[in-house]
């Protein structure tokens, strides 16, 4: 197991059984937000390719 991450798991075994709850919490929302940040973009990305003619003559305006 990599080092940094047996010294997180470590101090998360010191934490009461709360605190442990709220750090799991914290990095559940905190990948779920990374995961939605990463749709909008692919989002973005998949219609900027999808609509290039039509991005191409806003700006040619």
């Amino acid at each position: 197991m990599n080092p940094k991450l047996q010294n997180v798991l470590n101090d998360i075994e010191q934490l009461s059984a709360e605190e442990q709850l709220e750090v799991i919490s914290y990095a559940t929302e905190q990948l779920k937000r990374r995961t939605m940040t990463h749709s909008v973009w692919q989002a973005y990305q998949a219609s900027k390719q999808e609509r290039q003619d039509v991005y191409r003559r806003l700006a040619d305006a």
